[in-house]
């Protein structure tokens, strides 16, 4: 098995290095935290003072980080003491550019380098059933892919450079909208006297099926492990949808592309996020509709 450097040991981080753990690597990791590194430490991961003490010797180096600029930096940190040929992949959701230059960084540096996000929130991390949409060579793909394996149930090969982050972001402009979209409808079926399990048995087996419905229903009942029922706890927080919304709608700008939809996605839940609910489940934006704490 291999030595992983883990750099990053958050929400996300903690439970994906921890399954690394499990399925027999040696996990050194770094966070700037002192309770996410805790944590770690008590599933098995050998804890450094710093990212460069834990890269030291590793086969492979996976950071989860939670913005373009925080991954350029920390790259330009530990890559001068990484040895050549050494793998580097960059779970964390960020922009197409940055993830380009942290690819271009890596290959200065004589690393192998892939862009993998996830997809899956903190449950699927811990479960070890995340998916990851990857970007770059065939070869660092193939090195990678029986790492992701212990992290994940389904590994995606994108494309190259930066194809991983602009898979994630255009899946995540489709999850923002629909939720909205079935919020909406579930709010209409209850001022119409429709009961939201009528509304779902239709819906749910029509044309009307989403992920958003059938695996993460808005409201309590139909979908028993939805966020709903657990009074609107992440799950994936509204911060973080609003995150990889405003992504796709930089993304979009810059390549000239017209996505009215994600963008009234990205207003709506720029709204939710201001009015208080960023910590809550993405689907709790159905509170926001119905006019619970609404400022529009």
């Amino acid at each position: 098995m291999s030595t992983i450097a883990f750099l990053g040991l958050g929400n996300m981080g903690g439970p994906m290095a921890a399954n690394l753990v499990k399925a027999g690597h040696a996990v050194v990791g770094f966070d700037l935290v002192e309770a996410a590194k805790q944590a770690s430490a008590a599933s098995g991961v050998a804890v450094k003072a710093n990212a460069r003490e834990a890269v030291a010797g590793a086969d492979a180096i996976v950071t989860m980080l939670p913005a373009g600029r925080h991954v350029l930096a920390s790259w330009a940190d530990f890559l001068p003491g990484a040895a050549p040929r050494t793998l580097v992949i960059d779970c964390s959701t960020i922009d197409v550019d940055s993830a380009k230059r942290a690819h271009e960084a890596g290959a200065a540096a004589g690393a192998l380098t892939l862009d993998a996000p996830v997809s899956g929130g903190v449950g699927g991390a811990t479960a070890g059933t995340l998916t990851f949409m990857c970007g770059g060579s065939d070869e660092a793909f193939a090195r990678a892919k029986p790492i992701l394996e212990a992290m994940g149930k389904r590994i995606v090969h994108c494309g190259g450079p930066g194809a991983g982050q602009a898979a994630k972001i255009c899946n995540n402009m489709i999850l923002g909208a629909t939720m909205i979209v079935t919020c909406e409808a579930f709010a209409l079926a209850e001022k119409l006297g429709l009961s939201a399990q009528a509304l779902f048995d239709v819906a749910s087996t029509s044309s009307g099926q989403s992920w958003s419905l059938t695996s993460y229903c808005p409201v309590p009942g139909p979908v028993p492990a939805s966020p709903a029922n657990r009074d609107y706890k992440p799950g994936f927080a509204a911060a973080l949808m609003l995150k990889d919304l405003r992504l796709a709608q930089e993304a979009a700008a810059g390549v000239g592309a017209a996505t009215p939809l994600g963008a009234e996605a990205a207003q709506l839940y720029a709204l939710f996020v201001a009015a208080g609910h960023g910590g809550d489940d993405f689907s709790g934006v159905i509170n926001f509709l119905r006019g619970a704490g609404r400022t529009i």
